[in-house]
Order: C-alpha cells, then sequence, then structure tokens
C-alpha cells in the first residue's frame, strides 16, 4: 500500500512504518507548499492510496467522498515525533482491516 506523510508531520515518522507500505514524504516527492487541491490531484496521479495528515481543516476545504483514495486525520494537541510516533500502529490495523477507502480521524 502507496501511503504520503503530509508536509505538517516529521519527516521521520515514515520509519515506524513496517515495510508491508511503502511510504514517501511530501518533501521526497518535492511538493511542499501545495495546497490541499492539488495535492490531491498530483496523489491520484502518483496512484498513492493513502494520505496521512494531521490538518484538521482538510475535510471541511475538500469532497473527501469522490476521491479514490483514503486520508488519515490525526487528531492530536501538536505535530512533534515523539507525539505522532504511536499512532503508526494505530494508522496500520485501521488500513489493514478496512478494504475500502474513506476518511479517518484517529486520536489516542
Amino acid at each position: 500500500m502507496k501511503l504520503l506523510l503530509d508536509e505538517n508531520l516529521p519527516k521521520k515518522l515514515k520509519y515506524r512504518f513496517s515495510p508491508n507500505f511503502s511510504i514517501q514524504t511530501v518533501s521526497d516527492l518535492g511538493w511542499q507548499g501545495k495546497q490541499n487541491g492539488e495535492l490531491l490531484s498530483s496523489m491520484i496521479q502518483e496512484q498513492l492510496q493513502v494520505l496521512i495528515t494531521s490538518d484538521k481543516n482538510l475535510r471541511f476545504q475538500q469532497n473527501l467522498e469522490n476521491l479514490n483514495i483514503c486520508v488519515v486525520i490525526l487528531m492530536t494537541k501538536d505535530n512533534r515525533y515523539e507525539t505522532v510516533k504511536d499512532f503508526v500502529i494505530h494508522i496500520e490495523e485501521l488500513l489493514q482491516s478496512n478494504s475500502t477507502f474513506s476518511y479517518y480521524e484517529l486520536s489516542l
């Protein structure tokens, strides 16, 4: 499964995922500064399946239901590595247990 870490998350978070997932960051792809709509379109073109972000406004700004991607929003007080690293196991469990792509909010 191909995942994209949004630029609002620490880049080193990608190393916490198991080898079952192919993880790229916005920075890896040179997509820094892209607006949400452009980012989602680029994801579809590159066949990335899941966006992981801490952007809580994304669901209000974009019509996520019409996209063929999954969006996982981390509901967290901040986006420091120490805060978000524990989300990884829950993200993996969520993605492995759900066959349909959709929109999810995760909180710990």
